[in-house]
């Protein structure tokens, strides 16, 4: 399998991705918020809101799924990562949790392309050095165990976000090739 073919680091903008689903850094009342989850939101338009409201929330590192209504995307999923606690509370734990159910919840929904953002390096202060080392480790062994997926990016909303998740991507795979 060809890493750099399936997974990517892109500057940009999550509601605007062309593909099968985004992933939502959400609140566990999946009802919105600020930052990735208000921006989903919006742009879903008010559908998302209402079938959000059906699905009586979400714990922390878990997943859910809903329609895209309004946005490039068919499906949304939701997912809930920690708030930053000093890193005493699992909460490296709980952030593999909601990347690998995220994907999980995907492969489920035969979704083959799938965005996520930086799951709570914003509102919730995970340091993005952390978090991004922790997001690409849980994608790469999601994909060596038979990954259905074929395009897994990682949107950046800034430039910071987009160096971390880079290197930690390049360091990642290189690690992965040289141990072959």
């Amino acid at each position: 399998m060809s890493y750099h073919d399936t997974i990517s680091v892109i500057l940009g903008d999550i509601v605007e991705q062309e593909v099968d689903a985004i992933v939502n850094a959400a609140n566990n009342s999946l009802l919105g918020g600020g930052g990735v989850d208000g921006a989903i939101h919006h742009a879903a338009g008010e559908k998302l809101l209402e079938e959000c409201r059906t699905l009586g929330g979400c714990p922390t590192g878990e997943a859910k799924i809903t329609g895209g209504y309004l946005l490039p995307a068919r499906w949304v999923i939701h997912t809930v990562g920690p708030i930053w606690n000093g890193g005493h509370q699992k909460e490296d734990e709980f952030l593999v949790r909601a990347y690998r159910n995220s994907l999980l919840l995907a492969e489920e929904y035969d979704i083959k392309s799938i965005a996520f953002p930086g799951i709570s390096i914003g509102a919730y202060g995970f340091p993005v050095d952390r978090a991004s080392v922790l997001a690409v480790k849980t994608i790469l062994e999601h994909m060596k165990n038979g990954c259905l997926l074929d395009d897994i990016r990682l949107i950046c909303f800034n430039d910071e976000a987009y160096h971390f998740y880079s290197n930690a991507l390049e360091l990642a795979v290189s690690e992965i090739y040289s141990n072959k």
